[in-house]
């Protein structure tokens, strides 16, 4: 017997030769074995099945038709067709003639074939059957409501999975179809066919629809996306498809074993690392992904589609990103691949630095296109860049050396590590979607070893300056390349050495040993004491400094070219720090903290650095963020804020915290005063002020000594603390 082309209509009214005579089919049965109707279910997963199929449903009624895939099964010889596969389909396709048919009330002579789709899986689901075929709804309310209501319908039956998948899919259907006109009209003109392969007397066992049927198991969304796209791909090359199919199921499946989920199959991570393979083509297409919140299913459809034009190149993408794997694993294993280019928590020679234990690969399987919330992707984009990286060059092995590589994805690390706001494919940021010339960039970097200067707006500009500059250094004076890459690897500076600069390479490793070897309180203090090394934020108000712990935040921040005014001064003070001594320890940057305070006191000269340095009140040391409303007039009144960026209750004005021994600071006001019974105290640029808490008028003032420039003559603090009259609570 040969495939046909069929409707559900027409089967029931062909020829078929399953006797001594052919004949119609006289019955389609699901079978006791068969599993119960699944694409009703409701879980995340079946949800978008159910979806998927009905816009396809519908897309053949009111557009272009569709032919679905192979229906075979037993026929008998009393006609009965047993299905082996597509009894999912043919129940949709059943329960959408019936919903056309009441709709547009269509003669019962012409749907009666329908009597003859029968459940046998329970009685239940039989007997559902013929009730509804001759039940007329009203479609005045939801209609499995106007079904449970129906004095045929036992409550018993909404505990059968197949009655009860069944009423979801009238209610989907419902909804997907209310507006449509006659649909009845297109499926009878073949608006949904589908190829039926009837086997006559194959003697369906039991046995065998275990066997074939995996007894009821639910095919995978993997399976459903590997016979779309296996589907899709055939239309244009079924020799081509046969093999990307056959490769999915052998070689990538065995690439891919070893990262399988606790599910012990790989579906999860081929899906996960075809989005990525996905957003590359998007990306070098000079698009986004931005916006479409593409499933597996819509990606297919977007770069795989017999329609797409660029569908054989997109292929050839796909084919390349999952076999240059292949060569890996068979040569040293992916693994040691990437241990041997990666390091996690040093530098090493000849390698980068990563943040994850895992590799980049491992890490798309595992967490590609997840997200946590509504933005953060647990895989980044900086990542996403990262990995194009390490796949170009397994492309492109026969032209770039393994030597060549190594110093390459140095370049594009530093890049990324240093382009956290260039990074973007959203075209709301500023810059837009970066990532088709960031794609561009790394090309070049990668096969070329040069920088593309016709590529608009990609990786940060100041970091893309600084890797050229270093390129050539290390070209001219390779015996330091090593040196400069340590010292690029250090966890303050990741890949931007600007702070130090390629001028002073004799201090590298000073710079190294200085923050690995000293406490940071004392680095911060002993820097200050050199010179005022803050930075001013972009807002004006905000100030940064180095912190008392070891927080590297604030410090990354200092030593990053950024928005802040200031960069030049803290180089010059780093500089001038590291060229004071070969080694460093705390003794040493205490004796210069020391110095300075000492040349304070005889000089009579007590600045806001003087206070900085003696009082560690003044270095909460956790952010280093301070802020100054009128630094040039008023440099005695600020307040530490506490925090990362916004003032809190754990703010204060550090003059106030040193001279407070009771806890009194007001965290309403942001520590700006101490609140005794009836009075309050406040710093002012030159004075002690109290003040009276319910009319604010002054009480008492205690003056500070202050030169020509404004800056104190005397201790204020500890004058402060000597004020024989101090206000009590």
């Amino acid at each position: 017997m040969g495939t046909s082309l069929h409707s559900l209509i027409d089967i029931f009214n062909t020829d078929f030769d399953y006797s001594d005579k052919p004949a119609p089919i006289s019955k389609v049965v699901i079978p006791i074995i068969q599993r119960d109707y699944a694409q009703g279910r409701e879980s995340t997963e079946i949800n978008r099945v159910r979806s998927r199929f009905l816009d396809a449903l519908y897309d053949a009624v009111t557009g272009a038709p569709i032919t679905l895939d192979f229906i075979y099964g037993d026929i008998d010889q009393n006609g009965i067709m047993t299905p082996l596969d597509g009894q999912q389909r043919l129940t949709t396709l059943f329960l959408l003639h019936w919903y056309a048919a009441k709709k547009e009330n269509i003669f019962e002579d012409e749907y009666s074939f329908l009597e003859k789709f029968s459940y046998e899986t329970r009685y239940s689901a039989r007997d559902f059957c013929n009730y509804i075929i001759k039940y007329q709804p009203s479609f005045d309310s939801k209609l499995s409501e106007e079904i449970i209501d129906q004095h045929w319908f036992p409550f018993d039956w909404l505990k059968d999975p197949t009655i009860h998948s069944m009423l979801v899919m009238i209610d989907a259907i419902s909804d997907k179809f209310s507006n449509v006109e006659n649909i009845w009209d297109k499926l009878k003109s073949n608006a949904i066919t589908f190829y039926f392969l009837p086997i006559k007397d194959m003697g369906l066992t039991d046995e065998l629809y275990i066997k074939m049927n995996s007894r009821g198991k639910p095919l995978t969304m993997f399976e459903h996306f590997k016979a779309e796209l296996e589907h899709e791909l055939s239309k244009v090359n079924k020799k081509r498809a046969k093999k990307v199919i056959s490769k999915i199921d052998l070689e990538w499946t065995d690439l891919l074993w070893e990262y399988r989920g606790d599910n012990n199959i790989i579906d999860d991570e081929v899906l996960r690392y075809f989005r990525f393979i996905c957003d590359i083509i998007c990306y070098k297409n000079g698009g986004t992904m931005q916006g479409k919140n593409m499933d597996e299913f819509d990606l297919l459809t977007e770069f795989f589609s017999a329609d797409n034009k660029k569908l054989s190149d997109n292929l050839t993408i796909m084919e390349n990103f999952f076999d240059c794997w292949l060569e890996v694993k068979k040569e040293e294993g992916i693994e040691n691949f990437f241990s041997d280019h990666v390091s996690s928590d040093k530098h090493e020679k000849g390698k980068i630095i990563v943040e994850s234990d895992t590799t980049y690969f491992e890490d798309a399987l595992r967490l590609y296109g997840i997200t946590q919330g509504n933005r953060n992707r647990l895989f980044t984009l900086g990542e996403t860049v990262m990995l194009y990286a390490f796949v170009t060059y397994l492309l492109k092995q026969d032209a770039v050396t393994d030597k060549e590589f190594r110093r390459r994805i140095r370049i594009i690390k530093n890049l990324v590590d240093n382009s956290e706001d260039e990074i973007s494919d959203s075209e709301a940021r500023a810059g837009g979607n970066r990532m088709p010339a960031i794609i561009m960039q790394v090309d070049s970097i990668i096969i070329n070893g040069e920088f593309r200067d016709d590529i608009p707006v990609n990786f940060n500009e100041a970091q893309l300056a600084e890797e050229k500059e270093k390129l050539i250094w290390t070209n001219k004076h390779p015996y330091k390349a090593e040196s400069l890459y340590e010292l690029e690897d250090n966890e303050l500076l990741y890949g931007q050495i600007a702070i130090v600069g390629l001028e002073n390479s004799n201090l590298f490793s000073r710079f190294i040993s200085l923050f690995d070897n000293c406490e940071w309180d004392e680095i911060d203090c002993a820097l200050l004491a050199i010179g005022d090394y803050k930075q001013c934020e972009k807002n004006g108000w905000r100030y940064h400094l180095g912190t008392s712990g070891r927080a590297y935040l604030p410090w990354w921040e200092l030593f990053h070219r950024g928005s802040s005014r200031g960069f030049e001064k803290t180089k010059e003070c780093l500089v001038d720090l590291l060229k004071s001594e070969e080694t460093f320890s705390n003794e040493v940057l205490t004796k210069i903290k020391n110095e300075y305070l000492k040349q304070c006191i005889a000089n009579s000269y007590y600045d806001w650095r003087y206070y900085y340095l003696k009082y560690k009140e003044f270095r909460p040391g956790r952010y280093g963020k301070y802020l100054w409303r009128d630094f040039d007039n008023e440099p005695y009144c600020f307040i530490t804020i506490w925090a990362k960026r916004l003032l809190s209750e754990n703010a204060y004005q550090p003059f106030l915290k040193v001279v407070d021994k009771n806890d009194n600071i007001s965290r309403d006001d942001f520590g700006k005063y101490l609140v005794f019974e009836d009075t309050y105290l406040e710093c002012e640029n030159d004075a002690f002020v109290l003040r009276n808490t319910d009319t604010d008028e002054e009480v008492r003032r205690l003056q500070i000594d202050q030169n020509e420039n404004g800056i104190d003559t005397e201790d204020r603090i500890q004058k402060y603390i000597h004020w024989k009259d101090k206000p009590k609570k």
